[in-house]
């Protein structure tokens, strides 16, 4: 159960702040999920929605390679909304129960070389806070420049949304996966 009511209509917000809710439904179709958190605070869930519409919807990053960093950014943080919300996007992008798999329980086994390499960036961004000069020309040359800031800053957004919804306690929505955190 979250720490913090959840926002989930306009009326829950003052009105000089109805923009900023009308902006997320507009975009996202509801209140819900770490936006019903975020509006506790609206110029941040504003700002986050702004940068989330960009890494989520208008980037030119595969929308493949968003979920599987998405994944295992929801799997480093054990963010059970998170990694709820993007195993149903996963299975709809085509990704493998393997490959899903392989992300939950933290290793590569049966994983296609073209997603073992996101999962591998993302994790060691995450657990190393810095990546590795071979590594590093390996996405350039697979990505470019572009991408791999796309890529990063995707890993960015994501993490702001895990470390969210962990603090506020939201759990998975409704019917999505729920991954198992100890």
């Amino acid at each position: 159960m979250a720490r913090v009511p959840l926002i989930t209509s306009k009326d829950q917000v003052a009105p000089e702040h109805h923009a900023i809710v009308d902006s997320i439904i507009g975009s996202r179709g509801a209140l819900h999920g770490p936006f019903s958190v975020f509006l506790h605070s609206p110029e941040i869930a504003g700002r986050v929605a702004h940068l989330g519409a960009l890494v989520r919807f208008e980037g030119t990053l595969p929308m493949r390679v968003r979920v599987l960093a998405a994944m295992v950014v929801a799997r480093e943080f054990e963010a059970e909304y998170v990694w709820g919300a993007q195993t149903g996007s996963a299975r709809r992008q085509n990704v493998p129960e393997t490959t899903i798999t392989a992300i939950r329980e933290n290793h590569l086994n049966g994983v296609p070389p073209e997603d073992a390499m996101i999962i591998d960036y993302t994790r060691t961004l995450l657990r190393k806070h810095r990546i590795p000069a071979a590594m590093d020309k390996a996405m350039r040359d697979r990505f470019g420049n572009d991408q791999m800031i796309q890529l990063s800053g995707a890993i960015g957004y994501y993490s702001l949304l895990a470390m969210t919804v962990n603090a506020c306690e939201l759990d998975a929505a409704p019917g999505a996966e729920v991954l198992k955190v100890g």
